[in-house]
Parts: structure tokens; C-alpha cells; sequence
């Protein structure tokens, strides 16, 4: 995600998980704590004038919230009014829906590079519309392209990431692969990242450079990306933490965004839909897109099926978006077929690759991948063997397969660890027996994204791509073919 690449959708999408769960905290307080309440309007502060573009929503109806992450805050006290601001990018768009007479919190991203009609302005990529005209023409493009009503707009500045992961604590994220950049070439001018691939806790800045992260892939993959570090801050992150953090985030909050909430009745408003709506997972609806040489796309009728699925908390079926298969060949690539679901046989590579971790790590069962998807092969960055540090300081002896996909930005892994609770094994799904081992099923709508299994003192999951390509059934039976040394 980025140019965003240097902004943050995850951080304006944390930013309304996070606003949400703050103002429920504060009302479970006491519903009459109104200094709670005017912290938070204040925080909010209703800088955004954005009149008759907004639709009104009674207290306790659904209300549609537009979030914008932005890389900068408006300079002239006119502009942030109106909502324009000086030599703005906007990279992140996310129409999230709360309804408390569903199951579930939605979320609709809307690609940056998306070809849309801006109002007056004609046919460009849906972030021009925020350098345009700010919060105000980017509000009235959405509409127009959605067709979908929204009740109240938050715009971020993705700054203000950084502070609000710290202030929880860090999260702990399933990073896929191995993400550098030093400006050392000078072809290869991006922001600085250096992450390992692996469960790892990710704190302030490198979150934010993990979030941000785009120019070797897309904008598709980098609003994945965003989607599954809020689910790993989420699953996290509980009520408790929250109200321990409040004074924190709700000075982040003041300090990075800029909306139309303002007074009592709007905040206590969102409190009770944040009040009814909190036991509710967050699931988010997947944009069509299809990814084109220089726009993002979509036809009509798909916009209106997934705006339909928007307004009724119904996640759509298949993969998050179609990426471009590599434009290089792999010299690795695996052809001898297993007949298993589009899976060869990769048994000879995976014990390679495990050899090569059982010299870095010791007191861990190691299990290699014996079956992998047909157009795949080992990264030139796997394995890794390492140590995965958790709360009060104790590390766990943990090791990680990387295989890239020939799709841009496309990979998926195995994990082992000796830390047998991590809080990405929290809640599966669905726990079954296939075979003789007994695996632990996590989905994203129809999609597989984690299938685990237990040893005597280690846990092993093998890991989807951000895109979720991999079907169900190639999950499980990478999985359950897993073999140890």
C-alpha cells in the first residue's frame, strides 16, 4: 500500500476500529459520562463542512462512515473547512458499514488507481480527486461511482499510524515474505523498509513501512496487506486495551484526522451503534477490480452486486482481485504433477529448505512442505530460522518457508513455532480431522487463509497469499501433506 506507497489505509482503517471501540469503552464507563463523550467530540472536532453531500441517519440506524487516509493535513484553516488541503495525496479509501441488525462490521476498499468520472473534472484514477477538490469532491465521486449514501467522513493522516500502534502496544502480524528497500540503487527511489518474512511483532515504524508497502507489487495486494493487519490489531486488541490506551488514542485521534462529527448528539449517536455493533467481527466485502496497464476497473453491474453485498454485511466469493503474472521466468519452478488440485510434488526442495533451518534452530519439530501450487517456487529469501520474542520477553524458537507465486506480489508460506497461543490461532473456524491430522481452519468469507496444525510443543500453519488465490482445498492438502524431518 502506498505511494501511498507512503500512506496508510491501514491506519484510517485502524483509526475507525479504533475510534469505535474507544467511544463504546468510554459509554460502558457510565452512559451518563459525558466528559467522555465531550473528549471525544473534541477529538473529532467537526473540521469537515460538508453539508447537503451527506446523508442524515437517525440515532440507531445503519450509518455508512467514508475513511480517507491522506499524507498531509490541510494547510490554511479555509482549506480543512471545506476539506481541500495543499498538494494533498489521498491513497487509502474505505466505506465502512455499521448496522447493529447484522453479523458483522463491513468494509469496502476502493482501489486508489480506480478510473472513475470525477464530477466536473472527467475520466481519472480515483486518489486524483482528493488533489483536486479534497474531502469534499473525493466524498462526491464515491457517491456517484457507489451510488451508496454516507452519513459521516473521517480523513487521516497516515502520520499518526505510527503513534497509534505504540499506543496499543504493537501487533503481531504474518508478514509473507522478505520486504527491502535502501534507496541504495538509484533506480529504486521508494521509501526505506527492512522486514524479515515471518510471525514477528511489528511496532510503530516498521508497521507503518509494512502497510505502505507497494512499488513491488500493487494496489490491490497493499489493501490486503491493510486488511490483514487490521484483522491481526483487532484480534489483538481488546475493549480492555483500549480503555487502558483511551486518553492515548483519543489524542492521536485530535492530533491526525479531521470529520464532520461534531457534538454530543453525533458522538453519543456512533456510541450506540458502536455499543450494539462491538461483538461483531469485521469482514470485509472484496472490490471487483481488475487490475489494467495503468487503471484500476470494474463494469456496472459488479459495482452494484458488491455494493449490495456492502449494505447487507455479505462477503463476496473468491480471491481479493486479478493480478498480472510475472514478467520473468523462474528457474526453480516445480513441474512433476501429484494430480492434487493444481499441486505438484516439491517434497525433494521442502527437505532441502528444511535441512538448511534445522542448522539455524534448535528445540522445534521442523515440517516441510512436500506439495505446492504448479506456477510456485522456494524464494531466494527462504527459509528462515529465527526467534519470535512475545509478551514479557520470552522468545520462541520459530522458523518460516516462503514460496512465491508467478503472480506480482503473490506469496504464500509455512510457519512453525514453539509458541503454542499465538493470537493468530485464536478462534478457528473450523477444527476436523483430515487424515490423521487434525487441522485448524481460519476463513476470510469463503476464502481458506490459515490452516494450522499441533505437534507435542509447536504449532504449524501454512499461510494463503494476500489475495487469498489459493483454494480450500490446496490449503488443506498442503497441510495435511506436510512432512517432518
Amino acid at each position: 500500500m502506498p505511494d501511498l506507497g507512503e500512506k496508510s489505509g491501514l491506519w484510517k482503517r485502524y483509526v475507525i476500529g479504533a475510534l469505535l471501540v474507544i467511544v463504546a469503552a468510554a459509554a460502558a464507563t457510565s452512559v451518563a459520562a459525558f466528559s467522555e463523550v465531550d473528549k471525544i467530540s473534541k477529538a473529532f472536532g467537526g473540521q469537515l463542512d460538508l453539508g447537503n453531500d451527506l446523508a442524515e441517519a437517525p440515532p440507531g440506524k445503519p450509518q455508512t462512515i467514508l475513511l480517507i487516509g491522506s499524507d498531509r493535513r490541510s494547510k490554511s484553516a479555509n482549506d480543512a473547512k471545506y476539506g481541500a488541503a495543499s498538494h494533498p495525496r489521498s491513497d487509502t479509501m474505505i466505506l465502512v458499514r455499521l448496522d447493529p441488525k447484522k453479523d458483522a462490521t463491513a468494509l469496502l476498499s476502493l482501489p486508489r488507481d480506480l478510473k472513475v468520472d470525477i464530477p466536473g473534472h472527467g475520466v481519472e484514477k480515483l486518489n486524483a480527486a482528493y488533489s483536486i477538490g479534497g474531502t469534499r469532491l473525493t466524498l462526491r465521486t464515491i457517491k456517484q461511482f457507489t451510488g451508496l449514501r454516507v452519513n459521516h467522513v473521517i480523513n487521516v493522516d497516515f502520520r499518526g499510524f505510527r503513534d497509534a500502534v505504540d499506543a496499543i502496544h504493537c501487533v503481531y502480524v504474518d508478514v509473507d515474505r522478505r520486504y527491502f528497500n535502501d534507496n541504495a540503487d538509484p533506480s529504486q527511489q521508494y521509501a526505506t523498509i527492512n522486514i524479515d518474512p515471518g510471525y514477528q511483532k511489528l511496532c510503530g515504524q516498521d508497521a507503518l513501512d509494512y502497510v505502505r508497502y507497494r512499488h513491488t507489487d500493487s494496489d490491490i495486494t497493499r489493501a490486503a496487506r491493510q486488511q490483514d493487519f487490521l484483522r491481526e490489531a483487532k484480534q489483538q486488541v481488546g475493549a480492555k486495551k483500549l480503555f487502558s490506551q483511551q486518553d492515548k488514542l483519543v489524542k492521536v485521534i485530535g492530533r491526525y484526522t479531521r470529520s464532520d462529527i461534531h457534538g454530543r448528539k453525533a458522538v453519543l449517536s456512533l456510541i450506540q451503534l458502536a455499543i450494539q455493533s462491538a461483538g461483531h467481527p469485521i469482514r470485509e466485502i472484496h472490490f471487483p477490480a481488475i487490475l489494467g496497464k495503468s487503471y484500476v476497473t470494474a463494469n456496472a453491474s459488479a459495482v452494484h452486486r458488491v455494493t449490495q453485498q456492502f449494505l447487507g454485511v455479505q462477503a463476496s466469493r473468491g480471491p481479493r482481485g486479478l493480478l498480472k503474472k510475472r514478467s520473468s521466468s523462474r528457474s526453480t519452478r516445480h513441474h512433476s504433477s501429484s494430480g492434487t488440485s493444481g499441486l505438484v510434488n516439491i517434497a525433494s526442495l521442502g527437505k532441502t529448505q528444511a535441512l538448511k533451518i534445522a542448522q539455524g534452530v534448535r528445540g522445534i519439530r521442523i515440517y516441510y512442505p512436500t506439495l505446492g501450487v504448479s506456477d510456485s517456487s522456494f524464494s531466494i529469501n527462504s527459509p528462515r530460522a529465527y526467534k519470535i520474542c512475545g509478551p514479557h520477553g520470552k522468545c520462541w524458537a520459530s522458523f518460516r518457508y516462503v514460496i512465491s507465486r508467478n503472480l506480482i506480489g503473490e506469496y504464500y508460506g509455512v510457519q512453525g513455532t514453539t509458541w503454542t497461543d499465538p493470537p493468530i490461532l485464536k478462534s478457528p473456524d473450523v477444527v476436523k480431522k483430515y487424515g490423521h491430522r487434525k487441522l485448524e481452519l481460519f476463513y476470510d468469507g469463503d476464502r481458506l487463509r490459515l490452516v494450522a496444525w499441533r505437534d507435542k510443543d509447536a504449532v504449524y500453519w501454512v499461510s494463503n497469499t494476500l489475495l487469498q488465490s489459493l483454494t480450500k482445498r490446496q490449503m488443506i492438502d498442503i497441510a495435511r501433506t506436510a512432512k517432518s524431518l
